[in-house]
């Protein structure tokens, strides 16, 4: 590395361990969709329940954002490149397990470590980007990459699914993952330095409990009420149960001198912002990919695998939308108006898909590259202001709660415009097949079915022969959209507020702050001494 005005620039090493480091941060976001497409053979195969096949899917999800800030904190205790190491063997171990696994539970247990894998990796992954690159400019490019690597792997993730399983068994899609993470593992000890807290203070252990104990039954309760299509009792008992553990938990951190999450982070202005604006930005994401995916697929009748296809198309956009709101502010535009733009540049993607008809290919595809450029754009800028403005022996915690939130705004999202959306859908379906052609003769549990989803509608109406079966498909395909214009006119409302609240929460927030890049460890065991000799400079890696 060599001095600059702001910090310590990364050169190709540092450049080459970010590119490595963006494996398992693919790989993670791809696990996410990549069982889009092996349902059926896994049902095939392990003949699993409908609990357990619920279970195969969102396990992993649960046990990743159950122990995010558990192994956040760990890696600024322990040391993230070790802990990275760690997720990657077991990752690895996971996936092979999961290829082969027998049965429904071994496949569930499988994905339950492949999350704890993924709760290690990606706070690791951030924080180590963080202690990378020292200099601002270079961190801020870096972040951005990162955040569009991210979106576009959820993507890739269904596309990789469809492709493998056309051409191999079920189990290949999980396979993929073990060459990435043995690079990895021989790559990482040689390119990234070890970085930790030097000076970490007792292990605070009741946090851990308290923390999963808080976020998973929100978690659940947001996933279930978007499963059920509304709130129901379950659902909402399990979101004031984790709420108010939540509280307990906050009140913890508050009064240990060892707290997981150190309340100092919070002192930082522009942090607590950035994980408001952070998880607004995943509501947005992930609420328009619960109507986009349905729309391709069961609105235009297009295929599974032809339909991840046509979902890439947005992902060019994206992959310019991060670095360029970078470049913006490196510039001198000013963050704030800069992310307030991103959010308005999501709510117009959310217009554009207000417009579309049953039959509106281009404007759904031109809509949802809209709203992802924007929303990129908006991530990229608040992680590196997040990750930038707290102290870099601290840098695993702050990604684990910003990735935290994320995921309760993704739950959010799907949850709340995912309801918006069927609620317009049933109402509509429900005046127009109240009662005669073409349900005259439909069993009761059928038209049942067709009120309630459009994929139920889709399957019934093949059913049925001839006119009847296409005047139900269209009306209830008519209805979808209906709903999803509705939703999409909400989403927008949201992201106009989203940016109000951008302008005026990072009005006062300047530059990220300290571009010292962390402690790192010499031969991998920093101590006390260390750090005290350390503070107050900055720092550059040993390798």
């Amino acid at each position: 590395m060599t001095p600059t005005s702001t910090g310590l620039r990364a050169g190709h090493r540092e450049w080459t361990a970010f590119v490595v480091l963006m494996l398992p941060l693919l790989l993670v976001s791809m696990d996410v969709s990549v069982l889009y497409f092996a349902v059926p053979a896994i049902s095939r195969e392990l003949h699993p329940s409908s609990t357990q096949q619920l279970w195969i899917f969102d396990i992993y999800a649960f046990a990743l954002a159950g122990l995010l800030i558990t192994m956040g904190a760990l890696g600024d205790r322990f040391g993230r490149r070790k802990l990275l190491l760690f997720g990657a063997a077991a990752f690895g171990a996971a996936s092979i397990a999961a290829a082969y696994a027998q049965s429904a539970d071994m496949l569930i247990a499988a994905r339950a470590v492949l999350g704890i894998g993924g709760a290690t990796l990606m706070p690791s992954t951030m924080a180590l980007v963080r202690n990378l690159f020292l200099d601002e400019k270079q961190r801020a490019k870096a972040i951005a990459i990162w955040s569009s690597a991210m979106a576009g792997g959820i993507a890739l993730g269904s596309v990789m699914s469809g492709v493998m399983i056309e051409h191999f068994w079920w189990g290949s899609v999980f396979l993929i993952n073990v060459p990435a993470m043995v690079l990895l593992l021989v790559l990482v000890p040689l390119l990234v330095p070890e970085f930790k807290n030097p000076a970490p203070g007792p292990f605070d252990l009741p946090s851990v409990p308290l923390s999963m104990a808080a976020v998973l039954p929100v978690i659940y309760g947001l996933k279930k009420t978007a499963a059920d299509n509304g709130l129901g009792l379950i659902p909402v008992l399990s979101i004031v149960a984790g709420l108010a553990i939540g509280a307990v938990f906050v009140r913890h951190q508050l009064t240990r001198r060892d707290a997981m999450i150190s309340p100092q982070l919070f002192h930082h202005r522009g942090f607590g912002p950035s994980i408001a604006l952070n998880a607004l930005a995943t509501f947005a994401m992930m609420g328009s990919a619960y109507f986009t995916t349905q729309y391709l697929q069961s609105v235009l009748g297009k295929g599974a695998l032809e339909a991840a296809l046509w979902s890439l198309a947005p992902s060019v956009c994206v992959g310019i939308a991060g670095p360029a709101a970078a470049a913006a502010v490196q510039r001198g535009a000013n963050r704030a108006s800069v992310i307030g733009a991103g959010f308005v540049t999501g709510a117009i993607g959310y217009g554009i898909l207000a417009l579309a008809g049953p039959d509106s290919l281009w404007t759904v595809l031109i809509g949802a590259a809209v709203l992802a450029s924007g929303i990129v754009a908006v991530m990229s800028l608040v992680t590196d202001m997040a990750i930038g403005t707290v102290p870099p022996d601290r840098a695993g915690s702050a990604a684990a709660l910003l990735e935290t939130g994320q995921e309760f705004g993704g739950a959010m999202g799907m949850a709340v415009l995912g309801s918006v959306g069927t609620a317009v859908y049933r109402s509509d379906v429900k005046g127009s097949l109240g009662g005669g052609p073409p349900t005259d003769g439909l069993p009761t549990d059928a038209l049942d079915q067709v009120r309630e989803t459009l994929g139920a509608a889709v399957a019934v109406a093949g059913r049925l022969k001839g006119q009847a079966g296409d005047q139900m498909l269209d009306a209830a395909r008519e209805a979808f959209t209906h709903g999803m214009r509705i939703a999409c006119g909400a989403g927008a409302l949201v992201l106009v507020a989203a940016a109000v609240l951008a302008l005026v929460t990072l009005r006062r927030v300047g530059p990220t702050g300290p571009t010292a890049g962390g402690t790192p460890s010499t031969g991998g065991h920093a101590t006390a001494a260390d750090g005290e000799e350390t503070a107050g400079r900055e720092v550059a890696p040993s390798h």
